[in-house]
């Protein structure tokens, strides 16, 4: 670890040894991992994964942490942090440059302060950018692919520019997401959006309008991943058959089935990472028996 963490000096990235996670994920569960690093900037990023990823050394990229489940062992490797100190945003005429760890929050607003539309739809998301282009994230009608036009991402710590053509964007998938290997994927470094120009009033009324909807129907109250499961098929929705095999309120644990919005698995206090996939398996067994539908898990394991 010598050589990395003189890296992480070179570049003026903070790093923690056995770092917890609990604090770096919106459940709040997890063990610990055995090196966190800040990262500062693409540079920086590019540096750390090409000696990482030459070396062998087990990673994983994170953001905000809003679509991970981190075990209670903890993750043996280095973990990336792409948030804060990550998160320039630019704007030239049409087109918004973001940094992977600006928040969908800040990005949103940096689109209203510019008069563009097309992010509308993000706004309430707890993610960063580069998360919710990994996973094509999308609510209320809209997603990523709606908007980005181009990325650019650490290929084996070498800066490659990848076109939306090429990003293979599909529901909650897309060509950034890791596989077997967490080394095949490419690392999304910085993403460009290409927006409309639209009235600042009209765009803020379009947020105000979507966030209360978030605010009404899910569970804001409690840590928790967003929805748990995708949706099973095109005009079936996991909340709706989760409600139908009346799983609300069911618990294991901390975890429970949240009775305000059936999609959500929520922490009420205390819960950990064996209590949300003890009752998510559940969740799957049960209405895979009464509805025949199989729910597979959004949120992505860290292992």
């Amino acid at each position: 670890m010598n050589k990395l963490t003189e890296i992480c000096r070179q570049y003026s990235c903070d790093f923690t040894f056995d770092a917890s996670l609990k604090d770096y994920n919106t459940f709040k569960i997890g063990g610990n991992c055995s090196l966190l690093i800040d990262i500062v900037s693409a540079e920086a990023a590019l540096a750390v994964l090409k000696h990482i990823e030459n070396i062998g050394i087990k990673h994983t990229v994170i953001g905000n942490g809003s679509n991970i489940i981190v075990p209670d062992e903890g993750y043996y490797g280095v973990v990336l942090l792409f948030k804060n100190k990550f998160s320039d945003i630019t704007v030239n005429g049409n087109e918004m440059e973001c940094e992977a760890g600006a928040s969908l929050k800040s990005a949103c607003l940096a689109a209203l302060e510019n008069g563009l539309s097309g992010l509308e739809f993000a706004w309430g998301i707890p993610g960063t950018v580069g998360g919710a282009l990994c996973m094509n994230a999308g609510a209320y009608h809209g997603e990523m692919s709606d908007a980005v036009v181009s990325a650019v991402c650490s290929d084996k710590g070498e800066p490659r520019f990848i076109p939306k053509s090429e990003m293979a964007l599909s529901y909650r998938n897309s060509v950034f997401v890791p596989r077997s290997d967490e080394n095949t994927a490419p690392k999304i470094l910085k993403v460009t959006f290409n927006l409309t120009p639209k009235a600042p009033e009209k765009i803020e009324e379009r947020m105000n309008l979507l966030l209360k909807l978030r605010t009404d129907k899910q569970p804001l109250d409690y840590p928790s991943l967003g929805s748990t499961f995708k949706r099973p098929a095109h005009d079936v929705f996991a909340a709706a058959l989760i409600q139908e095999c009346g799983l609300k309120g069911m618990s294991i644990g901390g975890a429970q089935v949240s009775w305000k919005h059936s999609g959500f698995i929520v922490n009420t206090g205390g819960a950990t990472a064996k209590d949300l996939l003890t009752l998510a398996g559940e969740v799957q067994r049960i209405v895979f028996e009464k509805t025949g539908h199989r729910l597979e898990l959004e949120p992505r394991i860290i292992e």
